[in-house]
């Protein structure tokens, strides 16, 4: 254990696989034995009811992102037991997921269903696909994705409720008011220190939004 002070506050760090269990103590048997090395019924049904995952992926100096994914339920494709298929929809063109996954093809995915509390975890490689068929099948309002990835599964498990419950994550009384919260434009504005009128930025986001999903 190392203790090192941060912020006028003393904390002692875990340096070892032994400290940590001997804080934690071993995973339970079903924890233990639930992870898998294919995709079962239950893991394809809960993928084609899922309209949102998240990405990790690393660079080779060990740089981690994190990086959501969203469309229609179904949107990633199960090819076979140990295969999927994630379309790569617009976004902001920073494509740091892709650069990552060029250089090191470890990811990790995190699966959310509205309104289940659990979630399922899928850990694989993946490379980046530039031409298709899969693309072309992927196509919507007749616009093929840019290109998409294509995930050799090797773990998949279901993560139990704990942290959706803890954060009542599909509570409507835990819905945030709008008007609570500072607009995108808002925030740009002040963190970029852009000229552009905080009113005219939101326009453009707006329009970014119903003009270039897809």
């Amino acid at each position: 254990m190392k203790t090192e002070t941060c912020c006028g506050r003393v904390l002692e760090f875990a340096e070892s696989d032994a400290e940590l269990r001997a804080l934690y103590g071993p995973p339970s048997e079903i924890a233990a034995r639930k992870s898998l090395q294919r995709l079962d019924e239950h893991c394809r049904h809960f993928i084609a009811r899922s309209p949102f995952v998240c990405l990790s992926s690393a660079a080779a100096d060990g740089t981690a992102d994190v990086s959501p994914r969203g469309d229609a339920p179904g949107f990633v494709r199960v090819l076979d037991d140990h295969t999927l298929f994630i379309p790569d929809r617009l976004g902001n063109n920073r494509i740091d997921s892709l650069l990552n996954l060029l250089q090191n093809p470890h990811v990790g995915l995190l699966f959310l269903i509205p309104g289940v509390d659990e979630t399922l975890r899928l850990n694989g490689l993946a490379r980046v696909v530039l031409r298709s068929e899969l693309l072309d099948e992927c196509a919507v309002n007749g616009k093929t994705p840019r290109s998409g990835l294509l995930v050799e599964v090797r773990e998949a498990f279901l993560q139990c409720a704990k942290a959706l419950r803890r954060s009542r994550l599909w509570s409507d009384d835990s819905r945030l008011p709008r008007d609570q919260f500072p607009t995108l434009g808002k925030i740009l504005v002040d963190q970029i220190g852009l000229a552009t009128p905080v009113a005219e930025l939101e326009t453009l986001i707006e329009k970014a939004y119903c003009e270039k999903l897809y």
